[in-house]
């Protein structure tokens, strides 16, 4: 039997979110390790995972166990990595292992992302309201 296209979008979905979960694996942050992949074209036209600027030490919380100010997040990495670069993510699809924040929701919205792919629920919902409210494609799926 054939798929259908929401099928074969849902699994594709479900595939690119597993290969964001493995790129979570790169951070070294302890509290919580979050990836993004930006899709476009069915091609990963960038990445990205929670951690320190460049040129930092690869230590993402203080010594009380809490995230430094200046720790950058998943999609913030990979929305500045296709800055670099020749790609435009204008209509991509970006997938997050956890639901994007405020911030990371305005440069979303920004980078002309039209669709969010998560897989984990943010404590606060304002980033994914925020998306929302543009217009974008929020799409949750359970691990």
């Amino acid at each position: 039997m054939e798929e259908n296209q929401e099928e074969k979008q849902l699994h594709l979905d479900q595939r690119y979110l597993r290969m964001a979960r493995i790129w979570a694996e790169n951070s070294y942050c302890t509290r919580r390790q979050v990836g993004a992949l930006v899709v476009k074209d069915k091609r990963i036209i960038s990445d990205g995972y929670n951690g320190t600027p460049s040129g930092f030490e690869n230590v993402c919380e203080d010594e009380n166990g809490l995230t430094k100010p200046y720790v950058l997040h998943a999609e913030a990495n990979a929305i500045t990595k296709l800055a670099r670069s020749h790609n435009s993510s204008e209509g991509a699809t970006i997938y997050i292992t956890a639901s994007p924040c405020i911030e990371c929701a305005k440069l979303l919205i920004q980078a002309g992302i039209k669709r969010v792919v998560y897989g984990e629920k943010y404590r606060l919902e304002d980033g994914l309201n925020l998306l929302r409210k543009a217009g974008i494609e929020t799409i949750y799926i359970e691990a």
